[in-house]
């Protein structure tokens, strides 16, 4: 018979009564406003809901008694990130909204143009084409999704070789893309596009891929003014955190069962006005998504890169060097926005080579990378997009063995050649790692010398997408070996934009250190 500690029992309380006065404010929000679907949680379904947590936890056995995490950062911290993020490597970042219709400056439109600093291009924008009493509000309207078809992104995204998408389920103006219980007539269903354009997204990725379905959502809202007033207070009250943050993620989850909580606009307020931890406590033992779910690090002032599921530590991080815990870097292909704009130069946009290097080298540092793109108003993905996405999913046909399920090697970036980045494989045991070294620039005389390799009587060397063995010597002055390309033009070549050099049977240990041979 299991006894359940006095802490957990305490723990299991507060989850009680914490989902109990959430389902208050659902309830209350619910009638003061227009008829819609009943909240997700009211009073009485909480309580039988973690009684019933209660109840099966103490006549659980030992041997299947699940950890339960508190509502610290010491103990949530310790959560181990479910495998499925880490072997996937690859994800796509979608940033859509009613900043999509301006689509002019970034997704922080609306803040460039009326906040506490206005930026003057987006004042003049507005001045030279829209009416002097046109508020942010009116162009909800716009946001048509007219060319939205879910089921055509689902087939882009499977085609870009992402194991997982997340979708701004609100940014940081409120809006939102399902047709939420707490924000009534600022919602996809009932201004814009009227359909869950969530929804829809979700039921598309489920139907037709393989890919874990996440969602991001921005604790703050710029304008709102419970938001204004919880911040006028210095945060001492929490109006707003309890009306609208919290009910909006835990009906996000209940509602879409994302395996992805991209959490954001966290940084004005500190993680206890947020009540970042006991969402997350709920999240992880008792939420329908409790197995498989991930979070950032974007829960409040000074928690970024310190805690939380994975650290992002800021947008584009990519330190270059391997981290002690996961990270992920979020990046997007327009290197200016994450919103789209209509008025994007070529320049301003990635390039397939930029793109796979960044995937190199954020791999290779044990790192995931997230990139976005940013659909239309209309919900359509403009071709530069769609050409990116399509142009990663054809290197990673030929170059995944050396993405998905690798893990850093001993060293990353190659001590003699800046163009070489490695990860490894030891799926095989130890007795048989592969280490890959993925190659950013094709030497003009077919040349590649490898510092960072030791070889031994058991090298062998390959190139992905290339069906014969490659020869290759030792260097004699530098150290490391030196490898022979095909001798045919990189355009040849099955990968295109970067090459993967395979190596097995190398020395596991630096040349001073020769010992075992993996």
């Amino acid at each position: 018979m299991y006894v359940i500690s006095k802490a957990n029992l305490v723990s299991v309380a507060k989850y009680l009564m914490y989902i109990a006065s959430i389902g208050k404010l659902l309830k209350h929000h619910s009638t003061a406003k227009m008829t819609r679907e009943k909240p997700p949680l009211s009073l009485s379904l909480a309580a039988c809901i973690f009684l019933t947590v209660v109840v099966v936890t103490l006549q659980y056995d030992t041997t299947h008694a699940q950890v339960i995490y508190n509502d610290t950062w010491s103990s949530l911290d310790k959560r181990p990130l479910p495998d499925w993020y880490d072997k996937g490597k690859f994800g796509i970042f979608i940033h859509w909204g009613v900043f999509s219709v301006p689509s002019f400056g970034s997704e922080w439109f609306w803040w460039s143009w009326q906040g506490s600093e206005p930026d003057n291009a987006t004042v003049q924008f507005m001045k030279d084409n829209y009416r002097p009493d046109f508020t942010y509000p009116d162009f909800a309207k716009e946001l048509s999704a007219t060319f939205y078809d879910p089921n055509w992104w689902a087939d882009l995204f499977q085609a870009s070789g992402a194991k997982y998408v997340v979708l701004t389920s609100k940014h940081h103006e409120g809006y939102t893309m399902w047709p939420s219980t707490t924000s009534f007539s600022w919602n996809s269903m009932d201004v814009g596009p009227h359909r869950d354009l969530v929804g829809d997204f979700a039921e598309a990725i489920r139907n037709r891929t393989d890919l874990h379905f996440g969602l991001y959502h921005s604790l703050y809202e710029w304008f709102n003014p419970l938001y204004l007033r919880d911040k006028a207070n210095n945060f001492t009250t929490r109006t707003f955190a309890e009306a609208k943050t919290i009910p909006e993620l835990i009906e996000i989850v209940l509602r879409y069962r994302p395996e992805v909580i991209w959490s954001d606009g966290d940084w004005e307020a500190p993680d206890f006005y947020w009540g970042s931890t006991e969402f997350l406590a709920w999240l992880y033992n008792e939420s329908p998504v409790k197995d498989t779910v991930v979070t950032n690090d974007r829960w409040g002032y000074g928690i970024m890169c310190r805690h939380g599921g994975y650290l992002t530590c800021s947008d584009r991080y990519n330190p270059g060097t391997l981290q002690r815990r996961k990270w992920e870097n979020c990046l997007t292909i327009d290197k200016k926005s994450w919103g789209y704009r209509r008025n994007a130069p070529l320049s301003d946009y990635m390039t397939i080579e930029e793109i796979i290097t960044t995937i190199a080298m954020t791999v290779s540092c044990g790192g995931n990378v997230l990139l976005n793109v940013g659909p239309t108003a209309d919900g359509f993905i403009d071709p530069i997009f769609e050409e990116r996405l399509r142009q990663v999913g054809q290197w990673l046909s030929v170059n995944g063995e050396a993405i998905y399920e690798s893990v850093p090697w001993k060293h990353q970036n190659d001590t003699i050649n800046g163009n070489v980045w490695y990860t490894s494989n030891n799926s095989s045991g130890r007795s048989r790692v592969i280490v890959f070294a993925i190659l950013l620039k094709w030497p003009s005389d077919n040349l590649v010398s490898l510092g960072s390799i030791v070889s031994s009587s058991k090298t062998k060397v390959t190139l992905l997408g290339y069906d014969e063995p490659l020869d290759w010597v030792e260097d004699e002055v530098a150290g490391g070996i030196v490898v022979s390309l095909p001798s045919v033009s990189p355009a040849q070549m099955r990968s295109q934009w970067a090459w993967t050099i395979k190596l097995i049977g190398v020395e596991s240990f630096n040349q001073a250190d020769r010992k075992s041979v993996v």
